[in-house]
């Protein structure tokens, strides 16, 4: 017992340096050169024209991408579990293809269908439609790359809970809109909770896709990692510093959100 419990004191003790050094001490510099010149110094760097437009910039798009990611999530989840069709095989490789291919690859794939040059270019020159270095762009870029979370999350929900009760509305007379309202969607809210929380993590904190569709014009198409890469490019260490502890802060409401939406998806 004694050589079990050391066992695992020693496990949790390697897990812990291994995580500060990784993760803690690199947070904390952050914070502490953050701050290191005063509460004063740090409010002017986040509070610049670029810096707020950056800010904005970054909820509006995971504000679209979000909403979208979650409605494809859940129809997504509920098609592969509840439906039979040829190439569900093909749609559980492409639901993941994010997880493997590099964002920047993605990038750089939009800009191959919707670029001047692209397939589909032309057409969107013509009819005076920007999607590359434009906004556009940016969401269709956060969107792929954020796709998987929400469906990998309710999936197992929807094979948890089985289609017995949905079964027993469907012979009471409810027809699939209100079974779906009143049954399948109050059993996957913390599944969906959980979903746009990773979801929102992840098109907050996106840098390569975003990156090569933005075109990274301040004012216009500048995301807050795209200013914290453009400031320590220029040598504004303050700068980065503050944007980074900014993207930092946004990252740890999304980990408390995870810590407080987890128990209750545990005893659903």
């Amino acid at each position: 017992m004694k050589v079990e419990r050391r066992t695992r004191i020693g496990l949790r003790v390697v897990a812990l340096v291994y995580l500060a050094l990784l993760l803690g001490i690199p947070v904390g510099l952050v914070f502490y050169r953050t701050f290191e010149h005063g509460l004063s110094a740090f409010w002017d760097s986040i509070t610049t024209p670029a810096a707020i437009h950056a800010f904005w910039l970054t909820i509006e798009i995971a504000a679209i991408a979000v909403p979208l990611n979650a409605i494809f999530g859940v129809l997504t989840a509920i098609a592969l579990v509840r439906g039979r069709f040829r190439g569900k095989t093909v749609v559980e490789a492409i639901i993941d293809l994010p997880f493997a291919v590099s964002p920047v690859v993605i990038g750089l794939s939009l800009i191959l269908v919707y670029g001047n040059s692209g397939w589909l270019g032309t057409w969107l020159v013509d009819n005076g439609i920007q999607i590359i270095f434009a906004v556009p762009g940016m969401v269709l870029a956060t969107i792929f790359v954020s796709l998987p979370f929400v469906v990998r999350e309710v999936e197992p929900v929807l094979r948890e809970i089985g289609d017995e009760q949905e079964q027993a509305a469907a012979t009471l007379g409810a027809n699939p809109r209100q079974t779906f309202l009143r049954i399948t969607l109050p059993a996957l809210r913390w599944g969906i909770a959980y979903g746009v929380v990773l979801s929102t993590a992840r098109a907050i904190g996106e840098f390569g896709a975003v990156s090569v569709v933005s075109g990274k014009i301040s004012g216009q198409t500048e995301t807050l990692t795209l200013l914290v890469e453009k400031r320590f490019q220029n040598f504004d260490l303050a700068g980065a510093y503050a944007a980074s502890a900014l993207l930092a802060v946004i990252a740890l409401a999304t980990l408390l959100a995870m810590t407080l939406i987890k128990p209750r998806k545990e005893h659903t």
